[in-house]
């Protein structure tokens, strides 16, 4: 498997963004809060999205890096999900702290959002 992030993985449909937020649902990991949908696309397994309040970070720099730090953490463990869910579904990642965490401690957190989500899918 490639540990890649094309643009053929990447939510950029208004339509679905809307979709997602009226008829998703969520988990969270503090500080990372994922909302997933189910949807019927072929096109790629998983599109993905990353989003860092402007109210929690005002100068864009900062929401920058920790987009760029949230969408490395999920290329490099994106095998969670993609081993085991056999669905399509549309994902957007919220950052919900106000202070920048470090790398690793990030990725602890998105491993283990990432096990809770296939274990719901699992069951369901």
């Amino acid at each position: 498997m490639k540990l890649t992030l094309g643009a053929s993985e990447k939510l950029k449909s208004r339509k679905q963004i809307t979709q997602l937020f009226d008829e998703g649902l969520s988990f969270k990991e503090y500080p990372i809060r994922l909302r997933f949908l189910k949807v019927d696309e072929a096109d790629s397994q998983f599109k993905v999205a990353f989003s860092v309040p402007k109210r929690n970070f005002k100068l864009a720099v900062h929401r920058n890096r920790i987009k760029r730090l949230l969408r490395e953490v999920y290329r490099l463990n994106k095998y969670v999900l993609t081993d085991e869910v056999e669905n399509s579904f549309v994902l957007m990642f919220i950052y919900t702290d106000k202070i920048e965490w470090e790398y690793q401690d990030l990725e602890k957190k998105m491993i283990l959002l990432l096990h809770k989500f296939v274990e719901n899918q699992k069951e369901s």
